[in-house]
């Protein structure tokens, strides 16, 4: 009977395609070799955020999107591995092997220990912490894993000043306004001006990127955000793409490069497809966060992949033309109906809705190509 049933379909499908193309059946088999010479999203990797655990929906999610590269921190303790730093081998693979173990690799560490205060601040200590860094680099390559995510926001990292601001259909995204930080008085820390801060990332870069090269790391730094002059006292000082085009050069070197984490750089009122040009023909795109925004450096909110003032067409379309084919994951998308708001921005619904989305952009880019 399932043999009977089988052969009845597959004698339908060929006769519908020869009914509607007045050609043989011959043609899904070519569609099918068309569709075979076509690089799945283009060759770029396509990532998810994993930054609260090992989610088994996110994870099964994942699976079923065909998007099997994780980025995440070192979580090993969560783990049972208590024995260990962060930046040791044996914390690293126990995460390695954990992801492994759910079908999926870990592509990209993004928010790295032994990175803190005392080095983006040039406090005493920092030293240690650089050597740590360092143990850090090369355990990684040791691992097999060759991106870092990492920033230069201390004390203050990651802000908004609304969480759940109603969107499109009620979906909930984080927003930021300046008005809204009310709190203005200095950290524990004191003030400190620009210039220290670049001192202090020179001492970084000088420090750290030969090792990477070495190790064949790639170093990819995110730009602050929300990019606005200050916070409490701590400067913001990677804040626009001449910022970025200035640490570059700082140390020159393959290994030297950026999170091009396009809704941040959208607040600076950067033109997008411009900036990730000028990065990606210097080849220092090492990781992009693919998401968009609505307004300014000062006031500004998330939106949903096609609801925001970049044209994410041709962004996806120069990431592609430059060459771009590193990990690429969405970032921030709205919580969705039927999602709880518990992580802002990494709503598993709205991932859905944005993985799909680049698919889509990807593959119209890549086959409209060859027409």
């Amino acid at each position: 009977m399932k043999n009977t049933r089988r052969r009845f379909i597959k004698q339908s499908a060929s006769f519908a395609a020869l009914s509607v193309t007045g050609q043989s059946a011959e043609v899904p088999a070519q569609l099918d070799i068309a569709r075979e010479s076509y690089s799945k999203d283009g060759g770029i990797q396509f990532c998810l955020a994993h930054f609260y655990g090992m989610d088994k929906r996110r994870i099964e999610l994942s699976k079923q999107l065909q998007v099997m590269n994780a980025v995440g921190g070192i979580n090993a303790r969560t783990l049972g591995v208590t024995d260990v730093n962060p930046w040791d081998y044996k914390a690293i693979m126990a995460v390695k092997e954990a992801w492994a173990k759910e079908g999926l690799t870990f592509r990209v560490v993004e928010g790295p220990p032994a990175l803190n205060e005392k080095t983006k601040l040039g406090l005493d200590g920092r030293d240690q912490e650089i050597e740590n860094f360092i143990s850090f680099i090369g355990n990684l390559a040791k691992a097999g894993i060759d991106t870092i995510c990492y920033n230069w926001m201390p004390v203050i990292s990651w802000a908004r000043t609304s969480m759940d601001r109603p969107s499109r259909g009620g979906a909930l995204v984080s927003a930021f306004d300046i008005d809204g930080i009310k709190d203005n008085t200095l950290t524990s820390f004191g003030e400190f001006t620009k210039e220290t801060m670049w001192k202090n990332l020179t001492y970084f870069l000088k420090a750290v990127v030969p090792e990477a090269e070495k190790h064949g790391v790639k170093l990819a730094l995110h730009p602050d955000d929300p990019p606005v002059d200050a916070i409490r006292g701590i400067p913001r000082i990677m804040t626009s793409a001449d910022a970025f085009k200035r640490m570059i050069e700082i140390v020159p070197s393959p290994s030297n490069g950026i999170t091009l984490c396009q809704g941040t750089f959208a607040t600076m009122g950067e033109d997008i497809p411009a900036v990730i040009k000028y990065f990606g023909k210097r080849n220092k795109i090492h990781f992009v966060h693919f998401r968009d925004v609505r307004g300014d450096r000062n006031h500004f909110e998330e939106t949903f992949h096609d609801d925001g003032k970049t044209d994410m067409y041709e962004a996806m379309k120069t990431y592609f033309e430059i060459g771009f084919r590193g990990p690429m994951r969405p970032d921030h998308v709205p919580t969705m109906a039927g999602d709880s708001n518990e992580h802002p921005g990494y709503s598993n619904i709205g991932a859905l809705f944005a993985i799909g989305y680049m698919r889509g952009l990807i593959e119209a880019i890549v086959k409209g190509r060859r027409s």
